[in-house]
């Protein structure tokens, strides 16, 4: 990646994530050394990487990719990332040293244009905790976020065409699917469609609270 001085605009408020945000029932937060057990447990999933463009990773490729998602808690410039570990705090860690409780999900902003103050959004979660919507609770408060902190205009999600149960997640946020593009990544050796989902600033607005 350039160096920022070279990467164009920044955000009038830049998003600085240092303190954690609370749900009903998770909290979302900066990653932690002491996360790895659990981010690790998640990456190893044939079923979490399915869709994914990087492969399922082992212990030692999760410790790295976890190490470069500590590094990334603010949105300032073009393509900067920000992900954030789903913590649900009533269930243990993996890591009977960890002081906080279970990463079951990862969740993720990206800040994809500074001057149509433009945000993708991704989210994660371990298939041991699917079905009891935890993913949306997460991607809701994320995407608050983006409108609330960071200024965001509109917020999109780019799914893989094959993925529908993150199609109708996306639909649950009030996101409305706005294109399909045919072939558009090669992932894992074939050539797949992308989904484009998205919501504007206005409409997040007039969304009712979650329940």
């Amino acid at each position: 990646m350039r160096p920022r001085i070279l990467r164009g605009p920044r955000l009038d408020a830049p998003l600085r994530m240092t303190d954690p945000v609370r749900t009903e029932r998770l909290v979302l937060r900066p990653y932690t050394a002491d996360d790895l057990d659990d981010f690790a447990d998640i990456q190893r999933r044939p079923e979490v990487v399915e869709y994914m463009f990087w492969p399922l990773r082992d212990r030692a490729a999760s410790k790295r990719h976890l190490a470069d998602r500590r590094r990334k808690t603010r949105l300032e410039q073009g393509h900067d990332f920000l992900g954030l570990a789903v913590e649900l705090p009533d269930e243990p860690s993996l890591n009977p040293r960890a002081s906080s409780g279970r990463v079951v999900g990862d969740v993720s902003l990206l800040l994809r244009n500074v001057p149509s103050r433009q945000l993708e959004v991704g989210w994660v979660m371990n298939p041991d905790f699917a079905g009891r919507g935890y993913a949306t609770e997460a991607s809701r408060a994320l995407i608050d976020i983006a409108f609330r902190r960071a200024g965001a205009h509109r917020v999109v999600a780019q799914l893989d065409a094959r993925n529908s149960s993150s199609a109708r997640m996306a639909e649950r946020l009030g996101m409305r699917l706005e294109g399909r593009f045919r072939e558009e990544h090669l992932v894992k050796g074939e050539w797949v469609d992308s989904l484009y989902y998205a919501v504007l600033a206005d409409e997040w607005a007039a969304t009712p609270p979650a329940p």
